[in-house]
C-alpha cells in the first residue's frame, strides 16, 4: 500500500494491484475516499464532513502531478 502523500491529517496512498482509472484513496481517522485523479470523480466516500472532503478535493487538486506521477511509476505506464 504505498504511500504518496501525508498531509493535514489525510493520508494519500493506492494499493498494489490497483486498476483504471488511475485513481487515490484518502484516509483520516475512520474516515475515506476513493478519487478519479484525471476528473476529481469521487468514487466512494464514508465518514468525512463536508470540510474534510474540500480539503482532500483541493489537495488533490493541489498534488494531482505528483499523485498521477507516483501512480504511473509504480505501475510502469
Amino acid at each position: 500500500m504505498p504511500t504518496v502523500l501525508k498531509i493535514d491529517g489525510f493520508r494519500f496512498f493506492f494499493f498494489s494491484d490497483e486498476h483504471l482509472p488511475v485513481h487515490i484513496h484518502v484516509e483520516k481517522g475512520d474516515g475515506y475516499m476513493r478519487l478519479e485523479l484525471e476528473t476529481f470523480k469521487v468514487t466512494k466516500r464514508y465518514k468525512l464532513t463536508k470540510n474534510d472532503e474540500k480539503k482532500i478535493l483541493a489537495i488533490a487538486k493541489e498534488h494531482q502531478e505528483k499523485l498521477t506521477g507516483a501512480w504511473n511509476e509504480y505501475f510502469n505506464c
